[in-house]
């Protein structure tokens, strides 16, 4: 993204009163090579093409910010396969990481990585350095850091149901599992801020998992995880939590992780995400990414979006999808959700405001 983009998502970020409604979109390989009709390989593989690729979708969508912006992934596999995972690469499809923690007790030998040297963490750094300058060069800049988070992250290397089970049947264990997680995730993003050095202002931490768990197993499982890995950055940076799964049960606690922004499911209204947030972070939605995005017509693209404006007046809120871009989404569902902002504005401008009575 450009600077001024990074701009108006910061001060959207914030809840800073005034600016316009940013529009951004959370793109990564499930939808980049596809749109641009190249193989996932060649994109992972091939520098000068991942750039090229990364420049020219930004260039060809100015008005919508591809958050976080030059992100250096391999689908979900960089965290789970320096802690030890295989990873299957396929030529039209992000990574899969396979599980290889079978026993559990094997927990207590696990160590969280260097991520310089260990799995595709080294590769994503090597990268960020090789290929900062070529990015500030073209006028582009690299705010935000990212990782998959603790859930995500035990379910890779774990497997999810057994992970799920651990919870319950050995919750020390599990505690053991998700802190060696939350240490390495904590040095990743740091790697990552030192690689790109002066451009990073903020972190994105996605985990779709903990959307699968009651409220009790969240306060006890995942806040004081999210919470430190939160802390753990300096508290002016822009904190993103991404998860399109069920945050219903645990919406209300949220806000005290020290997060700035969520990105949720649209199967969840916007204003109850408001609600149960009690307004304290900006809501980052909440467009249906596959339903509308991906299957509908611009014109219901431009509808769902104005509905969601219209829900929030435009405060507290970076427009965008519920959830992650889907392989296949059109280029003029893409163009007409920029779009939306635009036309809502317009019309808010020209409508008659309130006359105010005299005092008295």
């Amino acid at each position: 993204m450009r600077a001024d983009q990074w701009t108006a998502f910061r001060k959207a970020a914030k809840l800073e009163p005034g600016g316009a409604v940013p529009v951004a979109v959370l793109m990564d390989s499930a939808w980049l090579p596809g749109h641009l009709g190249i193989g996932h390989l060649d994109y992972y593989l091939d520098p000068d093409l991942w750039f090229r690729s990364n420049l020219r979708v930004m260039e060809e969508f100015p008005n919508v910010i591809f958050f976080p912006s030059w992100w250096v992934e391999y689908g979900m596999a960089n965290e789970a396969s320096a802690l030890g995972s295989r990873i299957v690469f396929r030529s039209d499809k992000t990574p899969d990481p396979l599980p290889f923690l079978h026993r559990l007790e094997d927990v207590e030998s696990l160590k969280p990585p260097n991520p310089t040297t260990d799995g595709l963490m080294a590769c994503a750094i090597h990268h960020y350095r090789t290929q900062k300058r070529r990015i500030l060069d073209a006028g582009q800049v690299i705010p935000v850091v990212a990782s998959r988070g603790p859930f995500v992250t035990a379910g890779s290397v774990r497997d999810v149901n057994r992970f799920m089970l651990d919870m319950i049947d050995n919750p020390r264990a599990a505690h053991r599992l998700l802190g060696v997680i939350t240490d390495s995730i904590i040095r990743w993003l740091e790697a990552q801020a030192e690689a790109v050095e002066e451009c990073v202002d903020g972190i994105l931490i996605l985990d779709d998992i903990i959307g699968f768990v009651s409220e009790p197993l969240y306060v006890e499982f995942a806040q004081p995880y999210l919470t430190r890995i939160c802390e753990a950055f300096p508290k002016d940076w822009v904190k993103v939590f991404h998860n399109d799964a069920n945050v219903r049960p645990f919406l209300q606690h949220l806000p005290s992780t020290g997060f700035d922004v969520l990105n949720w499911t649209y199967n969840i209204p916007v204003a109850e995400a408001r609600a149960k947030t009690g307004g304290r972070m900006c809501l980052m939605g909440n467009v249906n990414p596959l339903g509308i995005a991906t299957q509908g017509t611009p014109e219901q693209v431009r509808s769902d979006a104005i509905d969601v404006l219209n829900s929030t007046q435009g405060e507290g809120l970076i427009l965008s999808l519920g959830g992650g871009m889907s392989p296949g989404i059109p280029a003029a569902n893409l163009q007409a959700l920029a779009g939306a902002v635009d036309a809502w504005s317009t019309k808010r401008s020209r409508e008659p405001k309130p006359v105010q009575e005299p005092p008295g």
